[in-house]
C-alpha cells in the first residue's frame, strides 16, 4: 500500500486534512495519528504512529512506550472468574473487606472499608503483566502464574505467599503405557534414546516459559513445545504430544486419563499469594515496588489488607475454650491447667478470680481459665479441663488473632530497604 492510498483509507473515517496527517479531537482526548513512509522502498511495511496526548502513550511498530501518568487511587487487581475468583472474594470477605461490586459485569469494584482503593477484575497473567506495567499497585494471583508471566521481575514483590487456598503443583506428566510404560523419573526420561534433533519430545503445556528453562535444568536437550490452555490431558491419547506439562492438584484428572506424574517432575508448589509491584499481584498476595515506595498510601494499604489477613488466617481452625475451676489462688489453679499438654494456649492459659457476694462478702472460690485451642485438639482439651476439676466449659471459634506486630510486614519493610 503507497502512502497516499494509506492517507486515503484513513481519510474515508476521519475529517480530511491538507496534509497526510489526521486529527480527531474530542471533549477528553486528543488523537494524532500519522502515515510515515519506511526508510526503505518496502511500503507494505508503512509505519502507523499513534499519540495518545492526555494518557501519554506512543505505540510505534506495535512497542509501547508509556509514561504512567500520575494517579491518586490505588489499585488491586483480583482474578475475575473461576473458582479462584469466588475464593479470593470470600477470604477478603472474611477479613471484613468485602469487595462492593455494583454492576457484575462491571471490571471495577471498591472495598468500602479502605479509601481510596479501587479493585479491577482482570485475568490472572493480566494482573501480573498490569503490576510491571504500573497500572496496578496490589494484585492476588497464584504463584505459578507470577513465575510464568513475571519470569524474576525484581520489580514484583511477595507480600503474602500462603492464603491457604488454590493449592496445586505445576508439574510433567507421561503416559503409563508403550515407550514410557517403565520411566518413573525426570533422569530416566532425558536418558531415553528416542529424543534426537530430528525426533524430539513433544511437551504440550501453557506455560512456555517456566517449560523450556525446566527442560533445560533437567538435562533434557531435544524438546519441542505446543502451546495450548485446556484439555492437555487428551494430548498424548491423541499422538499430538508425547507429555503434557500442567497444573496438578488432586491427581484424578491424570489418572483418568492414563498419565502419571514421575519423580523430580514438580516444577513448582503453588498456592494463592498476594504480590506487590515495587512499581507496586488461589492463592499470593504481590505488590510493586515503585508503587509501595512512591506512590503515596500505597504502603499504608498494604500493611492493613496484611494485617487483616495475617490476623484471619491465624485464626481460622482455632477456638477458644472458657472454664470455671476451684481453686486456693491463681498461682495454684495455673499450675494445674499447665500440668496438661492440650491447655497451654497460644502463651499460656489465662486464669483470672470469678466473684461472687456470700454472707455478704465478696469471694472468690473459682477461677475463670481462658485458652485458645485447635480444632484438631478441642475434645482432648475439653477432656483434660473436666480431669482437673473445670466446668462449665463454654466454647467459641476465633476470628481473628492480632500480634504485637506482623512478622510478614517486618519482612516486607526489610525487603523494600525501610
Amino acid at each position: 500500500m503507497s502512502v497516499m492510498s494509506a492517507t486515503s483509507l484513513l481519510q474515508s473515517c476521519f475529517q480530511q486534512c491538507p496534509s497526510p496527517s489526521l486529527s480527531l479531537l474530542c471533549p477528553s482526548l486528543s488523537f494524532h495519528i500519522s502515515v510515515l513512509p519506511p526508510p526503505q522502498p518496502r511500503l507494505a511495511n508503512t509505519t502507523i504512529t499513534c499519540c495518545v496526548s492526555q494518557s501519554q502513550v506512543s505505540v510505534v511498530n506495535s512497542k509501547i512506550d508509556s509514561r504512567i501518568s500520575e494517579r491518586n487511587e490505588i489499585r488491586l487487581g483480583l482474578p475475575s472468574k473461576g473458582r479462584m475468583a469466588a475464593d479470593t472474594l470470600d477470604l477478603l470477605k472474611d477479613c471484613q473487606l468485602s469487595v462492593r461490586q455494583v454492576n457484575p459485569r462491571q471490571y471495577v469494584a471498591q472495598i468500602p472499608q479502605l479509601s481510596n482503593l479501587e479493585v479491577w477484575f482482570q485475568r490472572p497473567k493480566d494482573i501480573v503483566r498490569k503490576l510491571l506495567s504500573g497500572d496496578l499497585d496490589l494484585g492476588i494471583v497464584g504463584l505459578d502464574t507470577v513465575s510464568e508471566y513475571g519470569q524474576g521481575n525484581e520489580d514484583l514483590i511477595i507480600v503474602h505467599n500462603a492464603l491457604e487456598y488454590g493449592d496445586c503443583h505445576l508439574s510433567l506428566a507421561i503416559p503409563k503405557y508403550g515407550i514410557f510404560e517403565n520411566v518413573n523419573s525426570m533422569r530416566a526420561l532425558a536418558q531415553m534414546p528416542q529424543w534426537t534433533a530430528e525426533k524430539p519430545l513433544r511437551v504440550a503445556t501453557g506455560f512456555t516459559y517456566l517449560g523450556p528453562k525446566f527442560m533445560k535444568e533437567n538435562g533434557l536437550k531435544h524438546v519441542v513445545f505446543s502451546t495450548a490452555d485446556g484439555a492437555l490431558e487428551a494430548a498424548p491419547a491423541m499422538g499430538i504430544a508425547d507429555a503434557i506439562l500442567d497444573l496438578v492438584s488432586s491427581g484424578t484428572t491424570l489418572r483418568e486419563n492414563n498419565l502419571k506424574e514421575i519423580e523430580g517432575g514438580v516444577v513448582l508448589e503453588s498456592q494463592v499469594s498476594c504480590l506487590s509491584s515495587l512499581l507496586t499481584s488461589p492463592a499470593m498476595r504481590y505488590a510493586s515496588r515503585k508503587s509501595l515506595i512512591q506512590r503515596k498510601g500505597v504502603l499504608d494499604t498494604t500493611h492493613e489488607i496484611l494485617e487483616r489477613l495475617e490476623a484471619h488466617l491465624r485464626a481460622v481452625g482455632q477456638f477458644t475454650v472458657v472454664a470455671n475451676m476451684r481453686g486456693s489462688s491463681v498461682e495454684e489453679v495455673a499450675e494445674r491447667v499447665l500440668s496438661q499438654t492440650s491447655l497451654s494456649g497460644l502463651q499460656g492459659p489465662t486464669v483470672s478470680p470469678v466473684f461472687c457476694k456470700r454472707d455478704g462478702k465478696v469471694t472468690a472460690d473459682y477461677y475463670a481459665i481462658v485458652i485458645c485451642v485447635p480444632k484438631k485438639a478441642l475434645y482432648k482439651s475439653v477432656q483434660q479441663l473436666r480431669a482437673i476439676g473445670g466446668s462449665g466449659v463454654l466454647i467459641s471459634p476465633l476470628t481473628y488473632i492480632f500480634d504485637e506486630e506482623t512478622p510478614r510486614w517486618r519482612e516486607l519493610l526489610s525487603e523494600l530497604g525501610l
